[in-house]
């Protein structure tokens, strides 16, 4: 199953380890340092150049790299997309 995250970006949800808020998870001085770890690898992708609201972490399980999408759609409307497909589905 695939999951668009903005203008022309889609993923496969096989692939999404976490979706996050912007909002609520860059509190914790952790996530404000993996944010920038991830920034310095060069493991961000911007999306779209509108306010992001959320940033999606996958991991390919065949070149085991992690690659962080930041994503202008809210988490909330990320996670009812999967769910809608996963509906559908049944």
């Amino acid at each position: 199953m695939f999951l668009h995250l903005g203008q022309d970006t889609i993923i496969t949800t096989e692939e999404i380890v976490g979706i996050f808020d912007l909002d609520t998870s860059t509190v914790m001085k952790s996530t404000r340092d993996f944010l920038t770890t991830m920034s310095k690898a060069k493991k961000v992708i911007n999306v779209s150049y509108e306010l992001p609201k959320s940033f999606v972490l996958t991991y390919d399980k065949k070149t085991k790299e992690k690659t962080m999408y930041i994503s202008p759609i809210s988490s909330v409307t990320l996670l009812k997309r999967i769910e809608n497909v996963n509906y559908i589905k049944e």
